[in-house]
């Protein structure tokens, strides 16, 4: 093999790497890690403030919905479930005179966070008071934990 012909190899085969795509340097990478990152910061709190708000609209809506349905109750026997009938009555009044239900189509739900719904009546609010404790199931709270009632916010 000739010397020209060795030297003309070599730089073929430089100039055939350089037409290669390269791979990303580690600078490269971490630049973007960096960015996906602060997205990620800003976008998350948002997403998950607005879950917590649906969650606690959701309440409300169904509180208000179960509420149609024990005033439908009201209205066929005369008075609402008592408290140790339950929401439970809406579903399945056997030996309840004037029944006419069942005033629900499914099962009484549970709340957004997994816990049945507190139901009183004679309520401290009117004639039932009906809520859940919300996020961290106890009375009382602020934001997501604050309770969810029938009688106001």
């Amino acid at each position: 093999m000739s010397v020209t012909h060795a030297w003309r190899e070599r730089r073929d085969r430089r100039e055939h790497r350089r037409g290669m795509p390269r791979g990303f340097t580690l600078v490269e990478l971490l630049v973007v890690m960096v960015i996906l990152g602060l997205l990620a910061a800003l976008v998350v709190p948002s997403y998950l403030g607005r879950e917590r708000k649906a969650r606690s609209q959701a309440a409300r809506t169904q509180i208000e919905l179960l509420g149609t349905a024990l005033d439908t109750f009201r209205l066929d026997v005369g008075r609402y479930p008592s408290t140790q009938e339950g929401l439970q009555a809406l579903r399945g009044g056997t030996g309840v005179p004037g029944w006419d239900g069942p005033y629900l189509r499914k099962d009484v739900p549970a709340d957004p966070w997994g816990r049945q719904y507190v139901y009183v009546s004679p309520g401290e609010h009117g004639e039932y008071d009906l809520y859940s404790y919300g996020a961290d199931g106890a009375p009382g709270g602020d934001g997501d934990a604050r309770d969810v009632t029938s009688w106001g916010s």
